[in-house]
């Protein structure tokens, strides 16, 4: 098994009517609802933009520095994703496919190195 990273960014989604945009939200939770069911469902969260940034973080002489907002070379913004753990790439590309369907806008598939590459015997000693 392996997770993947569900993802859309904020600008691929056209302009919605309040009324639209609700019914994506149940369309969407019922997909949701069907990885659940499913077994495949890790963590999902949206309705993240711009205005949702905090701050943005850099190093600078090994301290760091805080701004406000999104980091000033940005030009999308992350809307929205989801976390689910399938055993492959075929799998993953299902419930995306699902997703973009259901929110009729378009989604991004990464997949997380696997921890074994992470975890190397000689680093974890």
């Amino acid at each position: 098994m392996a997770q993947y990273l569900i993802s859309f960014n904020d600008e691929w989604v056209p302009e919605h009517t309040g009324e639209e945009l609700g019914a994506k939200g149940i369309a969407g939770r019922a997909v949701i609802a069907e990885m659940e069911a499913a077994g495949v469902f890790v963590f999902s969260n949206g309705g993240i933009d711009a205005s949702t940034a905090i701050c943005s973080v850099e190093a600078k002489d090994g301290e760091p520095i805080f701004s406000d907002g999104p980091y000033v070379e940005t030009k999308e913004h992350l809307g929205g994703f989801c976390v689910i753990d399938v055993p492959d790439d075929e799998t993953a590309r299902y419930w995306a496919g699902r997703l973009a369907v259901a929110l009729d806008w378009p989604q991004e598939v990464h997949r997380f190195p696997s921890s074994e590459r992470h975890n190397r015997p000689s680093e974890t000693a």
